[in-house]
């Protein structure tokens, strides 16, 4: 039994439980079920609270995205000693007693969108890149935004990089958040979106008037598939969700005492999705 605790829009959440259900199967004869515990806009004390019931019901294991704070390290340090072991995925909590990390590689992530984005803006021309996350708090997000913006000082001097983050990948916190970063920053002519809501944001680009030029998303989820389709986003960086939920059961089964010695790669390669490779399903 696995207890999924996920402080996420529902767009994600819902990407993520469909990879874990067609992988749980492929793992027979082990059987595998999943509890979630998922939620959009939650506080860390209602996060930490989840966390402490599953310490005192009991599980198998606990896959965990959540803000890295340390209250969220210390229900980490509860779930441990009661022998059940976390795996966070797409944003770790290092400094807790994780297991394991499992999910794309952010700092290779961050790199990625710089090199694509400097190649497509016109060479030379100042410009600024609107970085856009839903939240401080989560580590993966970041690990992706310092990065890039290491990759655009060393190799694009000619961009400057602007924060428009805390709108929690939700839609209309989002667009708020983006419209206010447009008003107070006329050269803004592309985006990297690390925290989603892309739809939030192109609608205040729209809303402001205002045109984007290249635009970096992540995750092929239910949102961005039509905008990438559409060409309204310019490439998607996605990382194979199926994999991710597959070594993150191994590694819950490993430590039940299950499976074979075999080597867990825990980080996905990051793809480069655009209108022309985008998978059929």
């Amino acid at each position: 039994m696995l207890d999924v605790v996920m402080h996420a829009p529902m767009r994600f959440a819902d990407v993520v439980r469909d990879a874990l259900e067609r992988e749980m199967p492929l793992l027979h004869p082990a059987v595998i079920r999943a509890r979630y515990h998922c939620s959009e806009s939650l506080p860390i004390e209602d996060l930490v609270s989840v966390l402490e019931k599953i310490a005192v019901r009991g599980s198998h294991g606990v896959l965990l995205k959540a803000p890295n704070d340390p209250d969220v390290a210390h229900a980490v340090a509860q779930l441990h000693a009661k022998g059940i072991p976390v795996i966070t995925f797409v944003t770790d909590l290092p400094d807790s007693e994780r297991l394991a990390y499992v999910g794309m590689n952010n700092h290779t992530a961050g790199q990625t969108a710089a090199f694509l984005l400097g190649q497509w803006l016109e060479r030379g021309k100042t410009a600024d890149v609107l970085v856009s996350l839903s939240s401080t708090r989560f580590r993966g997000e970041g690990e992706r935004e310092a990065a890039f913006a290491e990759a655009i000082q060393r190799h694009h001097t000619h961009l400057t990089c602007v924060d428009a983050s805390e709108g929690l990948g939700l839609h209309e916190a989002t667009a708020s958040v983006v419209r206010q970063r447009l008003k107070s920053h006329p050269k803004i002519c592309a985006v990297y979106s690390i925290g989603g809501a892309n739809a939030a944001i192109l609608q205040a680009f729209s809303e402001e008037r205002r045109t984007c030029k290249v635009f970096i998303g992540h995750d092929l989820d239910a949102d961005n598939r039509p905008l990438l389709q559409n060409g309204l986003i310019s490439a998607v960086l996605h990382h194979d969700l199926k994999h991710d939920m597959r070594m993150a059961c191994l590694h819950v089964m490993r430590a039940q005492g299950f499976g074979s010695g075999q080597v867990l790669h825990s980080l996905s390669a990051v793809q480069v999705i655009t209108p022309y490779n985008l998978p059929q399903a």
